[in-house]
């Protein structure tokens, strides 16, 4: 099977990520006969460190396709970073604005391109002190909807090891195992079709990370909570939310 083009970017980040990913724990990318050979695609991950791109990029690099993420819009300003950013074709999103929705479009033009696109729908690292995913916002469900493509889930795990930015810890030694797993693509059958509203994001949101939790727990070897983490107003820690509570207060 031919490797995906990139271009130039593309080989420049790739000499960069694969050392890196080496220098920083032992990588095991599980699940890469899910993502398709060619033609549009969804990847919805879980995130739990800063680290977490350069392995999903490397998980969808050794499947022989270029990743395409969805990230904030202040990575551009990085200087040389966001010039690879650009090279890469990566996607900016410009959160609680006007140019919100472009970012959106970028998105499922890309799908539509047969382009694989990767989302972390939590939109940063969780806070959850466990690990877990927590309560996540609805862009990729919005996206999904707006495109006839496969949604893989897809986890993380090992990566806060090394890097945990809210605790201020890096351990690159002794080295990490470091899992990336997908799982099938996620049935959407049933919301095919219907208006897309808040409340059907939301119910695609919480099954997306649904299995997502599922996915990570089967990668720990343990039982996922309920419900997800969530944050209360003014910054203060919140109990994890049922699935019900979300669909009857959550916001989007």
């Amino acid at each position: 099977m031919a490797r995906e083009k990139g271009g130039f970017w593309v080989g420049v980040a790739a000499a960069v990520f694969y050392p890196l990913s080496y220098l920083t724990g032992s990588p095991h990318y599980e699940g890469r006969e899910h993502l398709p050979a060619e033609g549009g695609a969804l990847v919805v991950a879980n995130h739990i460190s800063y680290l977490d791109p350069v392995y999903t990029a490397l998980w969808v690099h050794t499947a022989r396709r270029v990743p395409r993420f969805l990230a904030k819009a202040s990575l551009w300003k990085i200087p040389v970073f966001g010039k690879v950013l650009v090279g890469t074709g990566q996607i900016p999103v410009y959160r609680d604005s006007a140019d919100a929705q472009q970012s959106l479009r970028a998105g499922v033009e890309g799908l539509a391109d047969g382009k694989v696109v990767v989302i972390y729908p939590e939109g940063t690292i969780t806070r959850d002190p466990d690990g877990w995913p927590m309560h996540s916002r609805t862009g990729a469900a919005r996206l999904a909807l707006s495109s006839e493509v496969p949604v893989l889930p897809m986890v993380h795990w090992g990566t806060r090891e090394v890097y945990d930015h809210y605790n201020k810890k890096f351990r690159p030694l002794p080295r990490t195992q470091i899992t990336v797993r997908a799982g099938e693509p996620i049935d959407l059958s049933a919301y095919r079709g219907r208006p897309i509203d808040a409340t059907i994001l939301r119910e695609v949101t919480e099954l997306f990370m649904t299995r997502c939790k599922e996915l990570l727990a089967e990668v720990r070897d343990e039982t996922p909570p309920p419900g997800f983490y969530r944050r209360a107003a003014g910054g203060r820690t919140a109990e994890a939310a049922t699935p019900e509570a979300e669909r009857n207060g959550g916001p989007a």
